[in-house]
């Protein structure tokens, strides 16, 4: 039998009308109000000739109008498309595309990108927000009820060769994922969750769907401000805040000597496990930290470590959130402790699969399980310690950049032959990718990052490009990213000593 719900945020307004939901600025929404606005949303994309099913592409900052929107398309039991603003025009239109979107509602401050998105769908609309307001309501019901199987968002995640690919999150997906949560980290009255991770990651928008589940308000910020959030920790305005380890790197910065205040009690970061100093100077300040693993795949986390264990587990993501389920696999068989293979996930908060992909699908889910393309391991406690996050995963200050799609706009360059990328320690973003090249002939740096420019996002462009004579490559004539990796470190520390003797 279908597990049905009645509509989340119809049903919060009931419950806690007068609850604050949501804090911008000076600026407060309560639960009832978010309900309101997102109706009149609602009603203002209905106009479009929105029904239930249908895909409408967001791409928005974080702002309360976001906030109504997402709410606003899930009344209507439309999937909303989240959109990563920082892609390029050409990527926003293979989205666009795959995603048969049959609208795009795009802030004001991106219209230059939205011109330049290529209208594949002849049949899909373009909206600004403001537009929007000024559109002519349509009468139009609202969903009473979800199926927990009904898709309510989709976004894109790159795969490692080809294009991305669409991840379809369910209503069930959400609410699991935030029952996880709530079990894993507790629930309190007084909890406010600080949201400055964009709502177009599944790190945002599962914290828009847990302020509706549990009651809970958020402090929503347009962009990371570290001054600003110090201070509201330190005053004790938040309980939980998401972050990356670029993030709270920032944070402890900033904060020199002073400290939060005892209501604050969860810093969840995700993105990769932090730095051993990073942790050292958290556990002096008395700063919890929860190290996380999770992927657009699974809603969120899935394996969380308690800050108990930040030291004593160092390097570990934690044990699984009570609903879900974790293995450690190599053909076909579940290995024992202490032996790396592949990341294996099953629970309710993960995806029934890739849009339009059957053959990735029949690949990747096997008897209800998610084969991640991650290396990792379980020690005899069964801590997750992960070795390498889907093989080739370069981290970016939080975003996840692919080598594969890299390569694959630089052998367009007409002189690149070959192309090789890896990932390098950065200060500021954890990591940045370079490039090696088999060129036909010595390809200025400035000119393959002009070419890079319009067909990638600024944080996937290469900081730095190496030409060689090959790449090097095994019998199966696969890259050798380790040897890739190796040259580059050989190249840093010739080019330091010689810098030294100068």
């Amino acid at each position: 039998m279908d597990t049905v719900l009645p509509n989340f945020l119809k049903q919060r307004a009931f419950l806690t009308p007068e609850r604050p939901a949501v804090l911008f600025c000076n600026q407060v929404y309560t639960f009832q109000d978010v309900f309101k606005k997102a109706l009149e949303f609602a009603e203002k994309v209905a106009s479009y000739s929105i029904a239930p099913g249908d895909a409408v592409a967001l791409l928005v900052k974080n702002k309360p109008e976001t906030v109504f929107l997402i709410y606003a398309l899930q009344q209507l039991g439309a999937a909303a498309v989240m959109l990563n603003t920082r892609l390029t025009a050409a990527e926003i239109s293979w989205q666009l595309a795959d995603s048969e979107s049959k609208l795009l509602i795009y802030d004001e401050e991106f219209a230059d990108l939205a011109d330049g998105v290529q209208n594949q769908n002849e049949r899909m609309q373009k909206a600004s927000i403001q537009e929007l307001k000024g559109r002519k309501p349509r009468r139009t019901s609202i969903q009473e009820e979800w199926n927990m199987d009904d898709v309510c968002s989709i976004m894109y995640t790159s795969g490692t060769t080809g294009n991305p690919k669409g991840v379809l999150q369910s209503y069930g997906n959400h609410f699991w994922s935030a029952a996880g949560s709530a079990l894993n980290l507790g629930l309190r009255e007084d909890d406010l969750w600080i949201c400055a991770v964009p709502l177009f990651h599944i790190s945002g928008y599962s914290i828009l769907m847990r302020s509706i589940i549990y009651g809970m308000t958020i402090r929503l910020y347009e962009r990371f401000d570290e001054e600003d959030i110090n201070n509201k920790l330190i005053n004790g305005e938040g309980t939980i805040i998401s972050v990356v380890a670029v993030m709270l790197q920032r944070l402890l910065n900033n904060l020199e000597g002073r400290s939060y205040s005892s209501r604050f009690r969860c810093m969840l970061l995700g993105g990769g496990p932090a730095p051993k100093p990073i942790l050292e100077q958290c556990a002096q300040k008395g700063i919890p930290v929860f190290q996380t693993y999770g992927m657009t795949e699974t809603s969120s986390q899935i394996v969380t470590l308690p800050p108990e264990y930040s030291l004593s587990k160092l390097g570990s993501a934690g044990k699984p959130l009570f609903p879900s389920q974790i293995r450690i696999m190599e053909d076909g068989k579940v290995l024992p402790p202490l032996k790396a293979g592949e990341i294996v996930v099953k629970g309710p908060n993960v995806t029934k699969g890739y849009l339009k992909r059957e053959e990735t699908n029949r690949e990747r889910f096997r008897d209800g399980w998610l084969f991640t393309g991650d290396i990792g391991y379980l020690d005899e406690e069964g801590f997750l310690y992960v070795l390498d996050r889907r093989s080739d995963l370069i981290i970016s200050g939080g975003e996840n950049v692919y080598p594969a799609e890299i390569e694959s706009v630089l052998t367009g360059h007409p002189d690149v032959v070959e192309a090789g990328v890896i990932g390098v320690h950065d200060e500021r973003w954890g990591q940045v990718p370079v490039a090696f090249l088999v060129a036909k002939r010595e390809i200025p740096e400035e000119e393959l990052s002009d070419y890079c420019q319009t067909r990638l996002a600024k944080y996937k462009i290469p900081k730095r490009f190496f030409t060689i004579p090959a790449l090097p490559r095994n019998a199966s004539n696969k890259l050798l990213r380790r040897e890739l990796k190796q040259l580059y470190q050989e190249m840093e520390y010739n080019h330091n000593n010689s810098s030294a003797h100068e």
